[in-house]
């Protein structure tokens, strides 16, 4: 499957939703999901029962999804809830039994991406998670690896120094200036940059009149607006909704086109951003 799909359908605080919910998401035309093995906040298990039923019944093959899903340190988890790991063990331990778990909820033999949730507690640690996805790379067991909710370039660095980071999954929105720095280090470098709270967290710029006006004008939704801003930016966006329509226009967003007589209403909208 394709490294850098456009859009990726978000699975976080779906609970017992999300089996129907992927697969609605596939049906409207999705063919990449992102998950956890965390059952604070993701039912891992039930995307993969959702992957099977979309193979079985609607044919759709593994070979043509994009399947993410992410290591999740213990401060992450939920301890009132089954862990993939037991916490005494070691960071490397710890990712290969969340790894295996992963593989087995997901009826894979294989992921397109593999992340860190987070940093670990300290820098040294964090490499050393990095070291062991890298050896799963290495098997052939993952294919792209990456780190979410990464807000200090510096970290990033110093996990190049060990190999390249392919993907970084954070919040882009207007609640943290859009994540400017990551954003341009990611831009610089060749890391595909995922975002995820992008159209939650962004009320303000989603009715400023810029937006509404653009929209207006080519006949969208003020979400598809930056969901197409986004992806002109090199912005992967991770769309959670529930809604069929939502997923629909989220997926039609990539064939909005910004024509010469609206460049200016595009441009606006940017400097709103970037200032």
């Amino acid at each position: 499957m394709n490294l850098a799909p456009k859009l990726i359908y978000g699975t976080a605080w779906k609970g017992e939703r999300t089996a129907h919910l992927v697969i609605s998401a596939f049906l409207q035309g999705f063919r990449a999901v992102d998950t956890a093995c965390q059952l604070k906040h993701y039912r891992e298990d039930l995307v993969g029962e959702a992957l099977e039923i979309l193979q079985d019944k609607h044919s759709i093959k593994r070979e043509d999804v994009y399947i993410q899903t992410k290591f999740t340190p213990f401060p992450g988890q939920d301890p009132t809830k089954p862990l993939p790991y037991n916490p005494r063990d070691s960071i490397p331990a710890q990712i290969k039994s969340s790894l295996a778990k992963s593989l087995a909820s997901l009826h894979t033999s294989y992921l397109d991406a593999y992340l860190l949730h987070s940093p670990l507690r300290t820098l040294p640690l964090t490499i050393e998670a990095w070291r062991t996805l890298m050896a799963a790379q290495d098997e052939g067991t993952v294919r792209a690896i990456g780190i979410s909710n990464v807000y200090d370039v510096g970290v990033l660095k110093a996990l190049e120094k060990e190999r390249k980071v392919q993907i970084v999954q954070n919040r882009w929105y207007e609640g943290n200036a859009w994540d400017k720095e990551v954003w341009a280090y990611c831009k610089a470098n060749g890391i595909i940059y995922q975002s995820f709270w992008t159209l939650t967290g962004s009320p303000a710029l989603l009715t400023h009149s810029h937006t509404t006006s653009l929209a207006d004008k080519l006949d969208v939704t003020a979400a598809q607006v930056l969901f197409k801003l986004a992806q002109l930016n090199n912005v992967i966006p991770l769309s959670g909704t529930t809604s069929e329509l939502h997923m629909q226009q989220d997926l039609a967003a990539e064939r909005i086109v910004f024509k010469e007589e609206v460049l200016d209403d595009y441009k606006r909208i940017i400097d709103l951003i970037w200032k």
